[in-house]
């Protein structure tokens, strides 16, 4: 059944994931975006953490816990995958600033594509795969859509608010259809994770990364801290399962390890929200 559904699975994944960027790419302001990048500190904060101390986190988790390798690999490839789709949803929730999460989803973006090619062969083992299998499903669900929903809205704001709620109702649908397939597919192999460390080190993981990421922001303020906290424990799922459907028989149990991170991830970033929300200023008018 599994080997049915696959294909299936892999194109629900490339248009949730090309719809979800695509659809940003349609509503960014660049002058928001271009505001935040203005931001030095932010900036280097992003790229800190998201492609040096995150995956450094991952990598230490995995190498120290007694993860099956499996799952080990699962846990390294998500802390190489940063950034969330809904991330700007969560963001709002918490105060983020909209500058800021303009900035920090398109630094992610093209981090994303740059490093997890270089870093992939370089931290994994027990998957073989060069650096252009693993950047080439990463050029095609997320920094083509994302440049050309941004070319879009750049030659014409009207067209680009007339497509996306087409391509917004179409990801909704393939965001259906993923979690669908995948609740088929890895369902039984999830339940089976109970005997393991898998769950704990996710668990440790996200925690730690909420965590961190929010206390070590020296110097941000809470709207420019919540979106480092949130934008960071949330992981862009399509792009770490990408290097495990870019090769011809993927290991199973690491893409269960991957699909797992998406529910806790969710509630890790959510509790972070409530947790925070003190620190954020009070709307105007409050007494």
């Amino acid at each position: 059944m599994a080997d049915l559904l696959m294909p299936a699975l892999k194109i629900s994944l490339v248009i949730f994931m090309a719809g979800n960027l695509l659809d940003l790419g349609l509503r960014l302001d660049l002058a928001d975006a271009l505001r935040g990048l203005r931001n030095l500190r932010f900036v280097v904060m992003t790229l800190l953490w998201a492609f040096i101390l995150v995956p450094a986190l991952a990598y230490g988790i995995a190498t120290v816990m007694p993860l099956d390798p499996p799952h080990a690999l699962g846990l390294i490839l998500m802390g190489l995958a940063p950034c969330a789709p809904f991330v700007p949803m969560l963001a709002a929730k918490g105060g983020g600033d909209l500058g800021s999460t303009a900035a920090f989803m398109l630094l992610t973006a093209v981090g994303t594509v740059i490093v997890m090619p270089v870093a992939v062969p370089l931290l994994t083992t027990g998957l073989t795969v060069t650096a252009w299998a693993v950047a080439k499903p990463l050029l095609v669900m997320v920094l083509i859509p994302m440049m050309v929903g941004i070319a879009v809205r750049r030659a014409s704001v009207e067209r680009a608010d007339r497509l996306q709620p087409i391509v917004k109702k179409i990801t909704g649908v393939a965001t259906l259809a993923v979690a669908v397939l995948c609740i088929v597919i890895y369902g039984k192999g999830m339940l089976g994770l109970g005997g393991t460390f898998a769950l704990a080190a996710q668990c440790l993981f996200f925690v730690m990364v909420a965590a961190l990421t929010y206390l070590l922001a020296f110097g941000l303020p809470h709207k420019e801290r919540i979106v480092l906290s949130v934008g960071l424990t949330t992981r862009n799922i399509g792009a770490a399962l990408a290097p495990l459907l870019a090769v011809p028989e993927p290991d199973q149990q690491a893409a269960i390890m991957v699909v797992l991170g998406l529910p806790l991830m969710v509630v890790v970033a959510m509790l972070a929200i409530r947790v925070t929300g003190r620190q954020a200023p009070a709307p105007r008018g409050r007494v």
